[in-house]
């Protein structure tokens, strides 16, 4: 059996989290026992989310373990199968974690999914066509809800969950807004994910001058709001809502490093009678094979072009990861191991 260099998480951050935090091992790749397959892994997904497992705080997960390897999506193939459901050759995605190899259980429900890479890159199970992607088509479908002509906003708008929320949008005929940092990401944002405008966030110094330019950008004011980064952005934005709107909250990266992120003006929930629902999208495997169909097929008729970050070889992991949680990815971050 070959061997398998995995990224353990070593120590808990206290405050920012560093390179330090990880480490670096090589160990045998057991045996296969009846029913289970080996899977060589081509890409590794990096999210936010697992910023917040990294402490060992109560959360909606159970924190990652320390001197396991760290835990997250994985496509790749099976190079090795006792299981009659999979064959050598199967590209599939599954939750192997930060490591070369990783021995599935294939019967155990949803630890393994195959995969079609006729239309749709193998890297995409990872973005557009993954995880990042249902989360979008979750919260702009179920949460936010919008009807056509309407406007939504959302931040980090050419991040993976972005960029998929953005083509969904324009799809049912809303005017979406994208909220990014750089002339670069926005300048992606308009011409190629098709947002109607982008605010480049780092042009604003506080929430008053983000909300001018929001004014700006939805005449209209906003119905719909998907949230990935919080702090001066959520304050901003909070200010342009029309009464009834709906914020999805799917993400607080402002507050990842365990600093309080107070909302500067939660009145305003109240007077525009506002709802605010997090969500999580993996309590939510109904909705996934309809988000997967449309995702797939927005990717493979050319209206979703995800754009992707790919650090080389499983060493990169924990500058890649640290580099996400300061916005230095453009479009979704990837480790590639082949």
């Amino acid at each position: 059996m070959p061997q398998n260099q995995q990224i353990l998480l070593d120590n808990r951050p206290t405050g920012e989290a560093l390179v330090s935090n990880f480490k670096l091992v090589t160990a045998e790749t057991p045996a296969l026992a009846e029913g289970q397959v080996l899977v060589r892994h081509h890409y590794l997904s990096l999210d936010p989310y697992m910023r917040g497992r990294m402490n060992d705080a109560k959360s909606y997960a159970q924190p990652q373990p320390l001197g396991q390897v760290m835990q997250g999506g994985t496509v790749g193939e099976v190079v090795e199968s006792r299981n009659a459901k999979y064959a050598v050759g199967d590209k599939v995605v599954g939750f192997g974690g930060w490591q070369q190899y990783s021995v599935v259980d294939a019967d155990q429900v949803g630890a393994l999914r195959k995969v079609d890479t006729t239309h749709v890159p193998l890297s995409h199970y990872l973005g557009a066509v993954g995880m990042p992607g249902v989360t979008a088509w979750y919260g702009l479908v179920k949460i936010i809800d919008a009807k056509p002509g309407q406007t939504v906003v959302v931040s980090a708008a050419t991040g993976a969950v972005g960029s998929a929320f953005g083509a969904l949008a324009k799809a049912r005929g809303l005017r979406a807004v994208g909220i990014a940092g750089g002339p670069d990401k926005c300048k992606y944002a308009t011409d190629e994910l098709g947002f109607d405008a982008c605010i480049d966030y780092r042009e604003h110094a506080d929430a008053g001058s983000l909300s001018k330019a929001l004014k700006a950008a939805c005449p209209d004011g906003i119905d719909g709001h998907f949230e990935n980064v919080g702090g001066m952005v959520l304050d901003a934005v909070l200010t342009r809502m029309n009464a009834f709107g709906r914020i999805a909250l799917c993400g607080m990266i402002a507050g990842y490093d365990g600093k309080p992120v107070p909302l500067a003006f939660p009145q305003l929930i109240l007077t525009n009678r506002l709802m605010i629902q997090g969500f999580i999208v993996s309590e939510h495997m109904e909705v996934w094979p309809e988000a997967l169909k449309e995702l797939g097929t927005l990717v493979g008729t050319g209206k979703l072009r995800p754009r992707e970050s790919i650090a080389q070889g499983i060493e990169s992991a924990p500058e890649a990861f640290l580099g996400l949680l300061k916005g230095r990815n453009f479009g979704k971050q990837l480790v590639k191991l082949i």
